[in-house]
């Protein structure tokens, strides 16, 4: 059995590579309206830079539209500002009231080149996996190397890390094919 400490750290290691890739997934547009596309983009309001659902209350009505009703009317200009330069891609229409976000469906070539970023992705998120294995490892050599650990619990760790690794790189590709799945729905 491999040091505990060290395999849960390079398991929580692990895990927030896949985290980090399951949150950029988020982030990709499917054709629904999803207010999670609004978390990066930060408005100036009261002298300070916030996101929008500090500012806002955030619903969606409809599958493919987005409705911002900010709590006071003075940042609506702002929150119009923010959305346009952040690299969404939707005008926001602005009455007022209200800020009116209308996602239009996807084109088979939009939904293809989206599943080409996931996959870029994915692979990022196996490589960054893979580094952390390759640590766990590094350290094991450096037990070993220090005598801490003998040449046979060496070796087991290896194993152990290795058949981690794998699991973890089984879930990789299980979130990419939900999302890859999501993306490519009409």
């Amino acid at each position: 059995m491999v040091d505990q400490e060290l395999y849960d750290d390079t398991q929580d290691r692990m895990k927030k590579s896949i985290d980090s890739m399951r949150k950029d997934f988020m982030m990709v547009r499917t054709g629904r309206a999803t207010p999670v596309v609004l978390e990066p983009i930060k408005i100036s309001a009261y002298g300070q830079e916030m996101p929008i659902k500090q500012v806002a209350s955030v619903s969606i009505p409809e599958p493919r539209m987005i409705v911002i009703q900010p709590w006071d009317k003075g940042v609506l200009a702002d929150i119009e500002k923010a959305i346009q330069k952040s690299d969404l891609g939707i005008n926001p229409s602005n009455d007022g009231k209200i800020i009116r976000l209308v996602f239009p469906p996807l084109t088979e070539d939009r939904r293809k080149e989206l599943v080409k970023q996931l996959k870029k992705r994915s692979e990022e998120g196996r490589v960054a996996v893979r580094n952390v294995r390759r640590d766990a490892m590094e350290m094991l050599k450096e037990m070993q190397k220090e005598g801490m650990i003998t040449e046979d619990d060496e070796k087991r760790g290896q194993a152990e890390f290795e058949e981690l690794t794998k699991k973890m790189i089984e879930e990789i590709d299980k979130v990419l094919e939900a999302k890859e799945k999501e993306v490519m729905e009409v």
